[in-house]
């Protein structure tokens, strides 16, 4: 008999590992610590506690979210690697793009460039910018630098040759003389696209994370010999582990990534064109725009590094449940960007966690209940916040509650800051949008960021606080595939660019072997820009003229003038992703009679009601104040904002005195 499979979404994060899964048209939810360590220790952990492991339990397919490749760049924690480029460039990477962070200082200190465990090998070849080759590569060029690596000795290996994107065929001729057992990357194969030092950049993350994300998919692999396992990449895309591993740079927004999926999903499913997404878990907030679709870029900058791989674009900071406070050096109160983590976590787990945290002062306020945490499975203490927060107020001369509310608005500060960054830097007015929330901790601040935006209308999906783990599986397989121009755009033809999107397609589809034509969802984009830009717009393609025109109405929109010169064809793009299966999954419907209510003192609010969002009916239109607990996240209503129960299971809120929003 046919045995269904159960699909699981997995995000582990700093603090908590979450899991969807969707089985026989029902969707169910889990939350647990994360094990930083060993992260795929939770995730056996998680599956057993959900019965998934079962001998009768169904077959599995399982998406994941992975921090390690993010983790590993922060810490500096990579492979020893050889990084292999043209010589007389040996500096590339070190030398970058010379940009300064602070344009007007006059004094900047050195800029802080760290390649650790790498070192750079010159090889004699050259080629020119028309991709003619110049000086070729001699066998004596390959037998002397395969020498001075086996003196290196390393464990992985970048190449990243001039203008290889035009010409691949020598890193191809060194890639055949390196020893089987490196990882290696070649700059043409992850990122043919001009910008020597970008894209050596890629390269070098690439192989310098590789080893550790293979080995870690590995291990989750052997662990689970008899399940399909596939991973979220950085567009939003998901793809099967075992290519993940040869692509670790595409991990590095992995576990944000599926939350923006999820509101993409949620955005076509619900008709909500314009959304504002903040997903605030136990270690960092990462904020969005998702306008129909999430918007990708090629300039995320991660830690010390510039990423030109496409990725969702996506602003994070160091903000979340478990964001510490402490006292500067000047005696202000500050919040982050170091957290708790799982263990020992805030004070209030009693796990031996000392410093106060945005969650214990949460529970100090009464806004998170004890009783409620993670569905009663784990009890908060609400004594051990108290004292943190005492201790932490002492120097500052200032009560436990007056701490609490500090932090939370220094803490709202910051996320404010990055909507803003990413509206109106962008050219967007954030009251014209829809605030989501997602994450464990997103409801608690979901109204507070709302007002100070000028926001009258939010929303709360379902499983809001696992809501990334919903998007591993909500997602479609696929991949974004790139291609450098660089031509007059009036010297290109719609033939010619017709048949680099083909060879494109063509290559795409090589992941997808077994998929016919009609399983593809196919977008292409090209880059245009005017001459002596640097950086070029993306638009639809359709032909030259349409782009065109199209090219010059978003430059006018985003910069106010258009420029009476010659227009570039700088790139295409490709995404090509498998046509996704609708999650069809039923809701627990709940009536009036079920719906529960107690009260809570929370400051500022006085006596606060609250309720479990299961047991409120479709329809139901609730005044604030008010509080809404769940197994895996809290929703705070302040007094001036009502929500109502959709039919579709999302928590639609209200500003009652700003009224409707239109």
């Amino acid at each position: 008999m046919f045995r269904q499979v159960a699909r699981v979404g997995i995000d582990t994060g700093g603090t908590f590992t979450d899991f969807v899964v969707f089985e026989k048209g029902h969707l169910r939810t889990h939350k647990l610590l994360s094990t930083p360590d060993a992260p795929e220790r939770s995730i056996m952990e998680g599956l057993k506690a959900l019965g998934l492991l079962e001998k009768d339990s169904p077959p599995l397919r399982i998406c994941h979210g992975s921090t390690i490749a993010t983790n590993a760049l922060l810490e500096g924690k990579g492979a020893r690697t050889a990084f292999i480029t043209n010589e007389g460039f040996e500096d590339l990477l070190v030398l970058g793009r010379q940009a300064r962070e602070s344009l007007y200082n006059l004094t900047p200190p050195p800029a802080q460039r760290v390649f650790p465990d790498t070192e750079c090998f010159g090889v004699a070849v050259r080629c020119e910018a028309n991709g003619r080759l110049l000086q070729p590569l001699t066998r004596k060029a390959i037998e002397d630098l395969v020498h001075r690596l086996k003196r290196y000795r390393p464990q992985a290996v970048a190449v990243n040759l001039l203008f290889s994107y035009l010409r691949p065929n020598e890193e191809k001729e060194l890639l055949s003389y390196l020893d089987d057992d490196l990882f290696v990357t070649l700059s043409s194969d992850l990122l043919p696209r001009h910008g020597e030092y970008e894209r050596g950049l890629a390269t070098w993350l690439n192989a310098w994370l590789g080893p550790l994300v293979q080995g870690y998919l590995n291990r989750l692999q052997r662990l689970l010999p008899e399940v399909e396992c596939s991973v979220m990449q950085s567009s939003g895309l998901t793809t099967k582990a075992k290519d993940a591993a040869r692509r670790a740079v595409h991990l590095l927004l992995s576990g944000p990534a599926g939350g923006v999926a999820s509101a993409s999903y949620i955005a076509a499913k619900h008709a909500e064109p314009r959304l504002l997404t903040f997903d605030m878990g136990g270690t960092s907030t990462d904020v969005s725009l998702v306008m129909g679709t999430a918007s990708l870029t090629d300039q995320s900058k991660i830690g010390p590094y510039l990423v030109a791989i496409p990725m969702i674009d996506i602003q994070t900071i160091g903000a979340g449940g478990g964001s510490i406070a402490t006292v500067d050096e000047a005696g202000m109160l500050i919040v982050g960007p170091d957290s708790a983590g799982a263990r020992p976590g805030p004070a209030c787990y009693a796990l031996g966690g000392a410093q106060a945290t945005v969650t214990d002062a949460h529970l100090h306020l009464g806004y998170l209940l004890p009783e409620h945490f993670l569905g009663g499975r784990m009890k908060l203490d609400p004594t051990l916040a108290e004292q943190a927060l005492e201790v932490l107020g002492q120097p500052l001369g200032m009560t436990s509650t007056q701490v609490a509310e500090g932090i939370l608005q220094i803490v709202n500060e910051r996320m404010v800051q990055a909507l803003r960054m990413i509206t109106l830097e962008r050219g967007h007015d954030p009251a014209a949008f829809t605030l989501c929330c997602f994450g464990g901790a997103g409801g608690l601040h979901l109204c507070a960021l709302a007002d100070s935006l000028g926001i009258t209308r939010a929303l709360v999906p379902e499983h809001s606080g696992v809501l990334s783990a919903f998007g591993m599986i909500a997602a479609p397989a696929g991949r974004e595939l790139i291609q450098d121009i660089q031509r007059p755009l009036e010297e290109c033809s719609n033939t010619h660019v017709h048949a680099q999107f083909q060879r494109l397609e063509a290559q795409g589809r090589q992941d997808f072997a077994n998929a016919s034509v009609e399983d593809f969802q196919i977008e292409r984009w090209v880059g245009l820009r005017y001459y002596g830009q640097l950086y070029a717009i993306q638009v639809p393609w359709s032909d030259l003229r349409q782009a065109e025109q199209d090219f010059v109405a978003q430059h006018l929109d985003r910069y106010g003038f258009r420029l009476d010169k010659a227009i570039e064809l700088v790139f295409l793009r490709l995404s090509i992703r498998e046509v996704a299966e609708q999650l069809e999954y039923s809701m627990d419907m709940a009536d009036a009679a079920a719906m529960k209510t107690d009260t809570f003192s929370a400051t500022g609010f006085g006596q606060t009601q609250v309720f479990e969002r299961c047991r409120i009916p479709v329809g139901e239109t609730l005044k604030g104040p008010a509080i809404l607990v769940e197994d895996i996240a809290t929703t705070l209503v302040p007094p001036s904002w009502r929500l109502t129960k959709r039919a579709d299971g999302l928590l639609e809120l209200v500003n009652s005195e700003a009224g409707p929003a239109t």
